[in-house]
């Protein structure tokens, strides 16, 4: 056996497998489309695998883990409730198994992911969180150098936390939620065109389109919740934001750090805490999910 690991990170339209060098860097790594359904799940995780293994010249058997992560509600290796991957129920772990001979760890992805940013930071800090906006809104949370899930697996769900009592109704039923203001699918039901993604609602923002760009304002306002929300109840170093709309930049970093000032313009409290400068954006060209997949059994043995 190698110290090298392998990690797997499943997402709704691609499947990134790497394997890391014994020092935590990636010494390989492939991509394949992800094809929907269980039997789809597995064939392309097995194929992502198997190249990502050729290339650096390694088996599965050979590598010291090999963890996945996934969407969905994960316990056990069972993966439930993954409906953007057309699976409601899979025993991922068992069907890994099954092909590999061997113990594979199956993970929520933004979890993976939260252990993926904290081994990137590389700087010592023992409670980070990686805060995903993408199709939705969640976050995965590392207290004191683990992973933490809480009592039912729910911790970092923060999107379900209204804001504003007032505010838009998101797809959970809820008005004002940090989901509905700060995700893709937030972004879109607020617009209400049918074909229309949040990209084509960020664009019509760059034109000066009203209601766009109050859209826009109340994405930045939803960072700068989530932000808060973490800091204040758990007093992290770090809050790495990742996910689709990261895309922005600089303009969604600035935008949320703005509101952030504002509030603490008003409260000495909130000022002493320094929430913008504990966050940054995840860096776009690692595999981050991966690398954590591939990083579990390390941090959360």
């Amino acid at each position: 056996m190698t110290g090298q690991r392998i990690g797997v990170d499943i997402g709704g339209t691609k499947v990134d497998a790497v394997v890391l060098a014994a020092d935590g860097a990636v010494a390989a790594r492939h991509r394949v489309p992800v094809r929907r359904g269980d039997d789809g799940v597995i064939a392309t995780a097995v194929e992502a695998v198997g190249a990502a293994c050729d290339i650096a010249g390694i088996s599965v058997a050979q590598a010291a883990s090999v963890g996945v992560g996934i969407p969905g509600a994960i316990s056990g290796g069972v993966v439930r409730h993954a409906l953007n991957l057309g699976v409601t129920e899979l025993d991922l772990g068992r069907a890994l198994e099954a092909h590999w001979g061997r113990a594979v760890l199956v993970e929520n992805d933004v979890n993976a992911a939260a252990v993926g940013a904290w081994h990137l930071l590389g700087d010592g800090r023992k409670s980070v969180a990686y805060l995903n906006l993408g199709t939705g809104l969640a976050a995965g949370i590392i207290l004191d150098g683990r992973l933490w899930r809480g009592a039912h697996g729910a911790a970092g769900e923060i999107g379900h936390i209204s804001v504003d009592p007032a505010g838009p109704v998101g797809a959970d039923g809820l008005r004002g939620g940090i989901e509905t203001y700060a995700s893709g699918s937030g972004i879109a039901l607020q617009w209400g065109r049918d074909g229309q993604t949040s990209e084509d609602v960020l664009t019509h923002a760059r034109t000066g389109d009203a209601e766009a760009v109050a859209i826009r304002d109340r994405l930045m306002f939803g960072l700068a919740s989530a932000v808060r929300v973490l800091v204040l109840t758990l007093d992290l170093d770090h809050v790495i934001v990742g996910g689709g709309l990261t895309g922005l930049g600089p303009e969604l970093t600035d935008g949320a750090r703005a509101v952030i000032e504002d509030w603490e313009a008003s409260s000495p409290f909130l000022a002493s805490l320094r929430m913008g400068e504990r966050m940054s954006i995840a860096p776009a060209d690692e595999p981050v999910a991966a690398i954590g997949a591939a990083m579990l059994e390390v941090s959360d043995a």
